[in-house]
């Protein structure tokens, strides 16, 4: 595990890529379903994780880059909705993110018993997918929220055409950058920041001065290509 952390009544966890079955380029905690690995060892990843955690139900998401958010108590037992943020004020219920140089990040309501994790990319940011789950975890009674952002592709390696990256800045300044050779680039983790800054959400950055691109403790997509695996975070309210 990269980061566990307690609380009050909530508990959140933040996996690298150690400690799994999978083999390969996927080797060993992939956490993905659709990149290839074996399905039955990604599904033996997935209990582990669970056991480790402590609970009978991990709730996780397709996600579709958009800016969509569940509550769990509206997730049917077996079901994977396609959204980017799960939140719950139910106990004993894990939320599971995934990435592979996105952003994965936890939120935590101080004040309320709830929580959530968010799938942020270049779209998320454009879309508001951040703001969005502050504001349903508001809206249902968490005004004081803690967040806790997750290693990501840093600003100097995730290059983006100058049109793409322009668009991104037009939304969220912050998240313009310049790759270290100089070409146009943006930076996500400082992106979500700002957005969490914005909304007056506290934040702890675990991603700071990490890169999933350089990292091999971690999956990346623009490294590894279709074989990337997933790591990613999970939260829980006891």
């Amino acid at each position: 595990m990269l980061h566990r952390e307690t609380v009050d009544r909530v508990e959140l966890v933040f996996t690298d890529r150690d400690g799994g079955l999978s083999d390969g380029p996927w080797a060993s905690l992939n956490l993905g379903t659709s990149n290839g690995d074996d399905p039955g060892l990604v599904l033996l990843n997935l209990a582990r994780l669970a056991d480790e955690i402590g609970v009978d139900r991990l709730v996780r998401m397709t996600q579709v880059h958009g800016a969509d958010v569940v509550w769990t108590d509206e997730v049917a037992a077996d079901e994977i909705p396609q959204v980017d943020a799960l939140l719950t004020d139910q106990p004993g219920v894990g939320l599971l993110v995934r990435v592979a140089d996105c952003v994965p990040i936890v939120l935590v309501g101080l004040d309320q018993p709830m929580a959530g994790v968010v799938h942020c990319g270049r779209e998320g940011l454009i879309k508001g997918v951040v703001p969005a789950a502050v504001a349903a975890l508001r809206e249902r009674g968490a005004e004081s929220l803690r967040a806790w952002v997750g290693p990501r592709a840093c600003g100097q390696c995730y290059e983006l055409p100058e049109q793409m990256a322009d668009t991104v800045a037009a939304i969220v300044p912050s998240a313009r950058s310049t790759t270290s050779w100089g070409t146009p680039a943006v930076d996500i983790g400082a992106g979500v920041l700002a957005q969490l800054h914005a909304l007056g959400v506290t934040a702890t950055d675990l991603g700071a001065g990490l890169c999933t691109i350089e990292d091999e403790r971690f999956f990346s997509y623009r490294r590894q290509g279709q074989d990337s695996g997933r790591f990613g975070a999970v939260v829980v309210v006891r």
